[in-house]
C-alpha cells in the first residue's frame, strides 16, 4: 500500500514537473516545442482551440500506440492529457498572469530550464503504469519497435512531429529545435537517478526491493 502511495506521488509530481516546464518554454517566447508548435499549426489551418487539439490528437495517438504496442487500448491515457491541459492553464493563466517576457539571457535560462524540468517530469511518471502521456507511450512504443535508446527514440519522434509543424506554419524558433534536440538526452539523464530514488523509497517502505518497470 505505501509503496502505490509512493507510485502515485512520482506520478503526480510527474505531471506538474511537465506542465511546469512547458509553460516555462512558452513564456520564454523562443520558439514552442515540436508539439505545442503543431496543435497551433493546426488551429491555424483548421479552428478549434489548442486545447482542443491537445485532447483530439491524444485520443488519435491511444488507438496508434495500441496497435504499435500490440496492447489493449489504454483508455486511462486521456487523464493525463487533461490533467496536464489543466495544469498548463494554471501556471500560465494564475502563477504567472502577468509575467512580462524579461531579457534575453533569462529567456535562455528559463528555455534550459524548461527542458530539465520535463525531462524530470517524464523520468517522474514513467516509473509508474499509471495512465501514462500517449505523447511518452509513443516514445516507448519506437523505443520497442526499432531497439534505440530512450533518447534516440524520443529524438526521432521530436523530429518527425517538428517536420509536421513546420508544414502547418507553427511557431518554431530556437526553443522548438532545442526541445526537439535535447529532450531525449535529458530524459535518459534523469531516468536512471529517479529510478534509484524510486527504488529507495519503495525497498525501505516495504523492507525490499521492487523491479521497476523500464
Amino acid at each position: 500500500m505505501k509503496n502505490r502511495s509512493i507510485i502515485a506521488v512520482f506520478y503526480l509530481v510527474g505531471l506538474t514537473f511537465l506542465s511546469l516546464g512547458i509553460s516555462l518554454i512558452i513564456l520564454a517566447d523562443l520558439g514552442a516545442g515540436a508539439w505545442d508548435a503543431m496543435y497551433v499549426g493546426l488551429n491555424k489551418h483548421f479552428g478549434l482551440s489548442v486545447g482542443t487539439w491537445i485532447f483530439i490528437v491524444g485520443i488519435l495517438l491511444i488507438f496508434v500506440n495500441a496497435l504499435l504496442l500490440k496492447e489493449r487500448t489504454d483508455v486511462s491515457a486521456v487523464i493525463p492529457v487533461l490533467g496536464v491541459g489543466f495544469l498548463i492553464d494554471f501556471w500560465l493563466l494564475f502563477v504567472f498572469a502577468n509575467f512580462q517576457v524579461p531579457m534575453l539571457a533569462i529567456q535562455l535560462a528559463m528555455l534550459g530550464g524548461g527542458v530539465a524540468v520535463i525531462a524530470v517530469g517524464i523520468a517522474c511518471y514513467l516509473q509508474s503504469k499509471i495512465a501514462r502521456n500517449p505523447m511518452d507511450t509513443l516514445m516507448i512504443a519506437i523505443q520497442t519497435i526499432t531497439g534505440k535508446s530512450m533518447a534516440v527514440s524520443k529524438t526521432m519522434m521530436e523530429l518527425g512531429v517538428l517536420i509536421i509543424a513546420f508544414l502547418l506554419g507553427g511557431p518554431i524558433g530556437l526553443g522548438t529545435i532545442f526541445v526537439t534536440l535535447m529532450i531525449g538526452p535529458m530524459i535518459q539523464f534523469f531516468y536512471s537517478p529517479v529510478t534509484k530514488l524510486r527504488n529507495y523509497l519503495c525497498e525501505d517502505a516495504n523492507r525490499g526491493p521492487i523491479k521497476v518497470n523500464s
